[in-house]
């Protein structure tokens, strides 16, 4: 089954950047389809793959902080290749 995922991640503390830059480089290295946009961070792949790199990127990623916020919405389909038709 294959999804798509769209994430938001705000850690609540000083220097952030350091934060959101690392955790994007890891899913970048994952093998994943990754696209980003200056809102958020999709992930696209088959479930199982998708939720264990995410399961494993998104607890380092409170491990590395003292404080975050992570907004995660998942629809069951590939929609890497979406493009508006209007």
């Amino acid at each position: 089954m294959e999804i798509s995922v769209e994430l938001t991640f705000s850690p609540l503390q000083d220097n952030f950047e350091q934060h959101i830059i690392g955790f994007i480089k890891r899913l970048r290295s994952s093998g994943l389809t990754i696209l980003e946009n200056p809102i958020s961070t999709q992930v696209f792949g088959s479930y199982d793959e998708v939720m264990q790199v995410l399961n494993k990127e998104i607890k380092t990623a409170f491990e590395l902080m003292d404080r975050g916020l992570l907004f995660m919405k998942i629809v069951k389909s590939d929609r890497s290749a979406y493009e508006p038709h209007f």
